[in-house]
């Protein structure tokens, strides 16, 4: 079952059974999109584990990805040792390719959410479900790698966002998200209300979002080089010690400044397909909002990460950030 389980998902059919048993456990499916597997036996590296993806629907890659280690699992090439729970995000804009079908729900993890509409609604039920996740593994430590692809091309492809919380990233996770091939890091300077920045700051997680590339149809994806990060998930299904790296070979970045989108009279002052991590010197003119005014780059240069014109009013339009020590 759990090799159909994504189509069948996106097909909104509800598979014969809901429980059942895999190699080294069993699996239950709470909702639509919602798997959790639960190991016979424990091994004593395992995390509790939140693997989530198509949070943002047009990004197909990490569903692919983790599909094949689903079925992987299935076929006895892997061996359940560590709970997981296994979220698709938002299933209607996966199945219309977009990346939202509303509003972005990649914004919308807040306990204090008051907004109404399928996006919020898919919001708040995916945050109840990591909240009895981890209620159910007390103890135990806990993970969320929030997997998703850029809308752009970036000069680093496969790169991290830590999310701002007091919980301080244990650094074997530097060693990891090296081993597995990820080239840059992101350090968040506020609180951004994404499904990973839920995890850590209301559970305090060990969590990111990790950024695998380019978004693209399904079906276009070349998972090769995601063959470092497939073998990163593989160990945390199977609650063992993941291959590990000098975090040096990683660059780091902290974010320095957010560009909002304060009016309809918005415009970002480079061209659409700039790459993430662009850097921009001195005097550089970044922005222009009819309420905000323009935004020229300062004394230091600034790199651009997430840049988008077109986002929600009142929405982060880009992300400005700065070269960063490597953490020891």
């Amino acid at each position: 079952m759990l090799s159909e389980w994504i189509e069948l998902s996106l097909e909104d059919t509800t598979p014969k059974s809901r429980s059942g048993k895999l190699p080294g456990g069993t699996y239950a499916l709470h909702a639509a999109g919602i798997l959790e597997l639960t190991p016979a036996v424990r091994r004593d590296d395992a995390h509790a584990c939140v693997l989530s993806v198509g949070i943002h629907g047009n990004e197909t890659a990490p569903i692919e990805l983790l599909g094949e280690c689903l079925a992987r699992l299935e076929a006895g090439l892997l061996t359940l040792g560590a709970p997981v729970l296994v979220i698709l995000g938002n299933l209607e804009a996966i199945r219309r390719a977009e990346r939202y079908v509303s509003t972005n729900l990649n914004r919308l993890f807040r306990r204090d959410l008051d907004e109404n509409g399928m996006e919020p609604d898919r919001a708040r039920l995916l945050m109840r479900t990591v909240d009895a996740f981890f209620a159910g593994h007390p103890g135990q430590e806990r993970l969320h790698y929030d997997l998703h692809t850029a809308i752009r091309d970036s000069r680093y492809p496969r790169f991290v966002v830590e999310p701002f919380a007091d919980t301080a990233t244990h650094h074997e996770q530097w060693r990891w998200l090296a081993a597995a091939d990820i080239q840059a890091v992101l350090h968040q300077h506020q609180h951004s209300w994404t499904f990973s920045h839920y995890s850590k700051h209301y559970h305090q997680a060990q969590a990111f979002t990790l950024e695998l590339g380019r978004a693209l149809p399904f079906g276009h994806n070349e998972l090769a080089p995601l063959a470092p990060m497939a073998r990163l998930l593989e160990a945390l299904l199977e609650g063992r010690k993941p291959p590990d790296d000098a975090p040096e070979r990683m660059k780091f970045f902290r974010v320095a400044h957010e560009l909002m989108r304060h009016s309809d009279d918005f415009r970002l002052c480079f061209a659409d397909d700039t790459p993430n991590f662009t850097e921009f010197a001195p005097g550089s003119r970044l922005a222009e909002d009819a309420e905000a005014g323009p935004f020229v780059v300062g004394e230091e240069p600034l790199s651009v990460v997430f840049p988008n014109a077109a986002v929600e009013l009142g929405a982060r339009a880009a992300l400005l950030a700065r070269p960063a020590a490597a953490p020891h």
